[in-house]
């Protein structure tokens, strides 16, 4: 039990809570316990698709592909694929972990891959349209055109600060997971 409680941390100390908030209101704590069940269904409705789509793409695509067109070598080339695969993406930034995975795994340039979840993360077409319909055109344009231009510069400057070691220390990590 005790080895339980050490491993499980974070659910011990949110169980104890809970109780405790049992007898001051137990009003919030069903409200609580309604909200971790719709967080739940939330995540096995998105959880299974996403191993679908990375299997699909680990499957799919060879890594000669992901190489040649996002590879060391690959120059903006690389940057262009990486930020319309991030640009016309969907689902949360949790989606875009797994896919970045698989992309280091397959031989993707690692300033690609950061580009790539910094733009899933910041500057998907949906995001954008939504602030140019609450904002007008204007300040979006500065906003996105500000991020892209610090999400190249970031993901430049990140893959000249790693050395070949550190690089392909994250290439055998990626290797070695599965």
């Amino acid at each position: 039990m005790v080895t339980f409680i050490k491993k499980n941390k974070f659910l011990t100390l949110g169980l104890v809570i809970l109780l405790i908030m049992s007898f001051v209101d137990i009003s919030l704590t069903y409200q609580a316990l309604e909200n971790t069940l719709f967080q739940f269904i939330s995540m096995l409705l998105i959880i299974p698709p996403i191993f679908l789509i990375i299997g699909l793409f680990d499957v799919w695509v060879p890594r000669e592909t992901i190489i040649e067109h996002m590879g060391e070598h690959s120059k903006a080339k690389g940057m262009v694929l990486a930020f319309f695969l991030g640009a016309f993406s969907a689902g949360p930034t949790l989606v875009a972990f797994p896919i970045a995975h698989l992309m280091l795994k397959k031989g993707a340039k690692y300033s690609n891959v950061i580009f790539f979840l910094m733009v899933w993360s910041s500057l998907k077409l949906p995001i954008i349209f939504f602030q140019i319909t609450a904002i007008g055109y204007y300040l979006p344009a500065i906003i996105n055109i500000t991020m892209l231009i610090v999400f190249i510069v970031s993901a430049l400057l990140t893959d000249a600060f790693f050395n070949e070691e550190d690089k392909k220390l994250y290439y055998k990590k990626a290797d070695n997971t599965e």
